[in-house]
């Protein structure tokens, strides 16, 4: 029978501590997975009989120790060729803290994967390799923190064993690093130099770098402020399903329901529904079943009005003082996530919330330059990998709030309508690019032109 090492005892009262999400990032080797089931190892977060599979796989490669990066490296692609390839989610808990995990690959080509970890993440640790340094990829992996808006990235220069726990060398290493993300407006770095492989620093402090008197990976994962109270947030209810019995008990029930993105509806409330712009007040709110007075980001609920609007799927309801612009061109920053090209004047699909419409790539001023983050301006396209700016125009106004703001509201994929591929994911307003340049106006297309 599979049982745990954690004990009762050591988890605690799991209902009374906070949830982090976490993503690890970094190239390829640096370690990520390595650093992963080091962590879950050591804070006994591991299942005996998931340990005892990974100690006979180890065993079998003739390694004198087990090899904890299979504990998140799943699947068989990934073991045999000893990288990560896809997502792979962990869940587990201190008595201080509960965790969700995204371990995301570090090989260029599944950068579009870091994206997906991180979209939900309040932290990022990026991993750097002590012998190497800053390279490109973690340039990358920094710049798309940034650009999701992760308010926490954790440093980790990970292998100082194999720089003699060398304190120059992380000096260095982290004042580059740091220098890069405050650029990129990362609000908050700190630096930890650790040994996945031999434990150093990772639940418990290293006894080879004395010099180094800040805290291990899981003590300041444990301790980060973090804040999931999105009920001060502009208030925003994307209509997924209209509620229509027309039943003998419910002749005239008309309900609008689906999942709050953010903030608070009150009975009585006047709401606007966008992009129709029409208003009305809020006569009830049915949650699980029954009538509530208030209802908060992120319950699932219906919403009565007291007028008779047309509201479908893919409607924005919000209260009449505080709606976002509705607008059908869209200017964000996006990452390019699929293997084709997006180019200037492509046909595409815009999915924002529940709504998606059609869209032209009307222009792209720039590609983000990873090196100095400097923009080159009018690429033209953007290829896998790649992240710039574009500007879209859409068949239907669109109300979508600054990512700043809100990464529920503010995001959107960009999807290829011949086969449903994603593109790009975009992040409505400036992000942390500097301001588009000027541009010539884009001529007229032939098709979808709005």
């Amino acid at each position: 029978m599979s049982n745990t090492t954690a004990t009762t005892e050591q988890l605690g009262d799991l209902s009374a501590t906070t949830l982090l999400r976490f993503a690890t990032a970094g190239s390829v080797d640096d370690g990520k997975s390595t650093l992963v089931g080091r962590l879950l190892h050591d804070s006994k977060s591991v299942l005996t009989d998931q340990l005892e599979a990974v100690e006979r796989v180890s065993a079998s490669r003739g390694a004198d120790a087990p090899d904890l990066a299979l504990l998140t490296d799943g699947l068989r692609a990934e073991r045999e060729q000893g990288i990560t390839i896809d997502v792979a989610y962990r869940y587990f808990a201190t008595a201080r803290r509960r965790f969700i995990l995204a371990d995301t690959p570090g090989h260029v080509q599944y950068t579009r994967n870091m994206v997906t970890g991180a979209s939900t993440a309040d932290l990022a640790v990026v991993l750097v390799d002590a012998r190497n340094g800053v390279i490109e990829q973690t340039r990358r992996h920094a710049a798309v923190a940034a650009l999701l808006r992760v308010p926490h990235v954790v440093l980790a220069v990970n292998k100082m064993d194999l720089v003699a726990y060398d304190e120059r060398v992380f000096a260095e290493i982290a004042e580059e690093f740091t220098a890069y993300a405050l650029e990129l407006g990362v609000p908050e770095i700190t630096a930890i130099p650790i040994s996945a492989l031999a434990g150093d620093n990772v639940v418990e402090p290293s006894a080879h770098m004395d010099w180094y008197g800040g805290p291990t990976v899981l003590e300041h994962l444990e301790t980060v402020p973090v804040s999931h109270d999105l009920t001060s947030c502009h208030a925003r209810l994307p209509v997924q399903y209209v509620i229509r019995p027309q039943t003998a008990e419910h002749p005239d029930y008309r309900g609008y329901a689906g999942q709050i993105a953010a903030g608070t509806f009150r009975v009585g409330e006047s709401v606007t529904v966008l992009p129709s712009g029409r208003s009305s007040k809020i006569t009830g709110i049915d949650l699980l079943g029954k009538a509530v007075d208030v209802a908060w980001t992120p319950q699932s609920i219906t919403l009565l009005l007291e007028d008779d609007i047309d509201i479908s799927r893919g409607d924005l309801i919000v209260p009449s003082g505080d709606t976002p612009p509705t607008s059908q061109d869209i200017e964000a920053t996006v990452c390019h996530v699929a293997d084709t090209p997006l180019n200037v004047g492509q046909r595409v699909l815009l999915k924002h919330t529940t709504r998606t419409v059609k869209a032209i790539v009307k222009e792209i001023p720039s590609r983000l330059t990873l090196d100095d983050l400097s923009q080159h301006p009018e690429p033209g396209r953007l290829v896998a990998n790649d992240i710039g700016r574009v500007k879209v125009r859409t068949a239907e106004p669109l109300a979508l709030d600054s990512y700043a703001d809100s990464r529920r509201t503010g995001s959107f994929l960009l999807i290829d309508p011949a086969d449903g591929t994603t593109l790009a994911a975009g992040m409505a307003g400036e992000a942390f690019a500097t301001a588009a340049e000027e541009a010539a106006p884009a001529s007229d297309d032939e098709g979808w032109d709005f």
